[in-house]
């Protein structure tokens, strides 16, 4: 059963700027939106290349030889092929349940990597498997990397960023699902011109290379002060996360007093811990 939790807020803005620090941060995370654009694009394409159909679904290429005018509808009418493709979007949804827990308990950064390193374990079998179990089985583990990183990496731009630049950021989340559908495109367009008939592993494959700079990104981002709080109660170290994260353009390392008159840390915070507050009363 879902839960909504409606918060309210007095809609203050906080000083501080968007720093390199907080936009390299975001720009990891945001990776995560391409290799789930990616996978929407790269699936379409690769599951209509004649030599993967001839490789792990036989059926379906004998159909589509056998009767040029035979519809694409009766043409991919298998429930092997369907299995392939859907079984993604399951696996990502039974996912996501435990990515949140692991989001909420352990925090929003290891989510993040669990979503990486499945979904590079998942794109590099699916580029070298010769059978349809091997197939799935990395098209499953592509799934769990979604689920993860689907619930994980928007919620980390949201904390991570300064009110005022939320939504921007978030969006940021959306052109990467973007850019990755669109790269997934060109990379089939130049794959199915493979002699060999081996382009589609190529078209799996690079599904790995956003993984690998989420994964490993990820090992360098900091904890969102709301999770810090959440996690430990730690608010002195949540203070200092957001003291890097939002640092004024006038003030040096000397004057970033934390008084309520300065640059508000204590009163943000203070709101952070407020919300998580409200949060786990409305849980109850």
């Amino acid at each position: 059963m879902a839960v909504g939790v409606a918060i309210q807020s007095d809609g203050k803005q906080y000083n501080g700027r968007v720093t390199l620090f907080v936009l390299l941060s975001c720009m990891v995370a945001a990776s995560g939106g391409i290799i789930f654009g990616y996978d929407v694009g790269v699936s379409g394409g690769v599951t209509s290349m004649e030599p993967f159909l001839k490789e792990f679904f036989p059926g379906v290429y004998n159909k589509m030889n056998e009767d040029k005018k035979l519809s694409n509808y009766c043409k991919f009418d298998s429930q092997l092929l369907t299995s392939f493709t859907s079984c993604l979007y399951i696996a990502g949804l039974i996912a996501s349940f435990f990515a949140s827990l692991v989001t909420r308990d352990y925090g929003r950064k290891p989510s993040i990597i669990i979503g990486g390193l499945a979904y590079m374990v998942g794109a590099a079998l699916g580029g070298a498997a010769y059978n349809i179990y091997m197939l799935i089985f990395g098209r499953v583990l592509l799934g769990v990397g979604l689920g993860f990183t689907n619930q994980s990496v928007p919620l980390y731009l949201a904390e991570m960023a300064p009110s005022k630049y939320r939504g921007a950021f978030n969006v940021a989340f959306q052109i990467c699902v973007s850019i990755g559908y669109n790269t997934a495109t060109l990379i089939n367009y130049g794959t199915v011109r493979i002699k060999g008939g081996w382009g589609w592993r190529i078209s799996l494959a690079m599904a790995g290379v956003p993984a690998l700079i989420l994964a490993f990104g990820a090992l360098f981002l900091p904890e969102t002060p709301n999770s810090l709080i959440q996690l430990n109660k730690d608010q002195e170290k949540a203070k200092k996360i957001l003291k890097k994260i939002r640092e004024h353009p006038e003030c040096g390392e000397e004057r970033l007093e934390l008084d309520e008159g300065h640059l508000g840390y204590d009163e943000e915070l203070l709101e952070i811990v407020e919300e998580l507050r409200r949060e786990d009363f409305a849980l109850l």
